[in-house]
């Protein structure tokens, strides 16, 4: 599973409270975009509408040897999943506070594919936290790799 595109504001800014993995509907020259890296998601998000997913604000960059045919860099594209997906979804983010945020594009048989999630935005005390946490964390491993290999802290 090799990433395209990632979300690093997403675990930043959200808990994720669950995964799912979505087909999304694209033209050629957005894929051959794609397979050169070009776009980004930082600011991208899902919303339910009717019976359908749809991703917003996902920039893909125009394909510079496209023509006239050239898709819309921020044009709003269908997420493909099941039924009973989609109805898990529109619960979620019914919930306030929850939000529908893709943390990946990447390959999959060939195909561009969606790591889609429901995350509860973080609080800014949220986000110190977790820092907090990285830092000792760090600081055990180091301790630990110290000890392993015979020398004083």
């Amino acid at each position: 599973m090799a990433d395209i595109l990632t979300n690093a504001k997403a675990r930043r800014d959200y808990h994720i409270l669950e995964t799912f993995e979505a087909g999304i509907v694209l033209r050629g020259t957005e894929v051959k975009s794609l397979r050169g890296g070009r776009g980004q998601i930082a600011d991208a998000f899902a919303r339910v509408e009717g019976d359908e997913v749809w991703l917003h604000n996902a920039h893909i960059d125009e394909y510079d040897f496209g023509n006239l045919q050239n898709h819309q860099p921020k044009a709003p594209r269908k997420l493909l999943l099941n039924r009973s997906e989609i109805r898990k979804l529109a619960a979620h983010a019914a919930v306030k506070g929850n939000a529908l945020v893709p943390l990946a594009f990447y390959w999959k048989n060939g195909r561009v594919k969606v790591a889609l999630a429901v995350g509860r935005g973080k609080q800014q005390f949220d986000k110190r936290e977790d820092l907090r946490q990285r830092e000792s964390d760090r600081e055990l491993k180091r301790a630990t790799m110290h000890r392993l290999k015979g020398r004083p802290d």
